[in-house]
């Protein structure tokens, strides 16, 4: 073979060589026997926004910043050759130059050549960054499900426990415990699928058809969190079945207003403080004992952190509920 062929036969090897490596997705590079770069591919250089020039004949853990200047990384690294071992999934989380907070799995494995005798090391990173932030979500989403299906399995106990107590027979024990349970589920779903929900939508869907078209609501816009979803529904949805039983929903020409301001309170502490007010309706009166409501009522205020205040007065009940936002 003449020394013209040899040379094309070498160099087409050598292309088609750094052809395979440079169409790796995963950045590469390949470590001579002083651990210096010898070669590093389009994705190296693209994944940590450097110059090959930079790269080429430098050892692996100067690189950067020394990102790589991992003492037991380096252990590991240095004992492929020796040892025939290999690195497999070593973790580097690091502020990168250029491209800043990444997590690398590393790879690192003696290049295979035909003799077996190869004095170099192909090392792989792969970004797991993006990997590893969707698995914590996913965590974090399963963990949030669970507390909420816990506490509302907590709310359905204490509704059906109370409810019960108070019921005059089977059928409204039946039809009051099912519209509380509504009121609670219809909560989960709207803290479920969304961050916050305003104050004024929260409170017509928990008085739903109960004061249709008899609710004006008037106060600036609120942004309630999904924690409190449930505690405000469930205060809401009690003042009107009370006034559906007993107060201005009962009567034709009874309707509620609904106020609300927002205020400073101690430690600048912001409040959202809200006035039930029912009118129009037939004369009402404290009962001789605390009902569920009342008791409802008074513990999910208490539970937000908040007070309520609910006074009989000769027009209707009006009922003042404070909320720490």
């Amino acid at each position: 073979m003449m020394l013209e062929d040899l040379y094309r036969l070498l160099k087409s090897g050598h292309v088609q060589a750094q052809g395979v490596v440079d169409t790796m997705t995963q950045p590469v590079v390949v470590l001579d026997r002083n651990l210096s770069v010898t070669t590093a591919n389009n994705a190296f250089i693209k994944t940590f926004a450097v110059d090959r020039d930079d790269v080429l004949g430098q050892s692996l853990f100067d690189l950067g910043n020394g990102q790589w200047e991992i003492p037991e990384l380096r252990h590991l690294i240095e004992s492929v050759i020796p040892k025939a071992a290999a690195v497999v999934g070593y973790e580097v989380k690091h502020d990168f130059p250029s491209i800043g907070q990444r997590t690398f799995l590393v790879d690192a494995r003696r290049l295979v050549q035909p003799d077996d005798n190869s004095s170099s090391l192909l090392v792989i990173f792969d970004d797991v960054t993006e990997r590893q932030r969707q698995s914590a979500e996913q965590e974090f989403i399963i963990a949030e499900t669970r507390h909420r299906m816990r506490n509302l399995f907590a709310v359905v106990r204490a509704i059906a426990m109370q409810t019960i107590a108070r019921s005059a027979d089977v059928v409204d024990y039946r039809d009051t415990f099912l519209a509380r349970l509504e009121v609670a589920l219809r909560a989960q779903e709207l803290a479920a699928n969304r961050d916050t929900i305003t104050f004024d939508t929260l409170l017509r869907q928990a008085v739903g058809e109960l004061g249709a078209g008899r609710l004006e609501t008037h106060g600036p816009p609120v942004q309630l969190g999904g924690a409190k979803v449930l505690s405000v529904s469930m205060i809401f949805h009690e003042l009107a079945t009370n006034a559906a039983k007993y107060g201005a929903l009962t009567v034709h020409d009874g309707k509620v207003t609904v106020t609300w301001t927002v205020e400073t309170g101690p430690r600048a502490r912001t409040y959202l403080s809200c006035q039930w007010r029912e009118s129009n309706g037939p004369r009402v009166v404290p009962a001789e004992e605390k009902g569920y409501g009342t008791e409802l009522i008074e513990g999910m205020s208490a539970q937000l952190g908040g007070t309520s205040e609910l006074k009989y007065e000769h027009g209707g009940l009006v009922a003042t509920i404070r909320i720490p936002l």
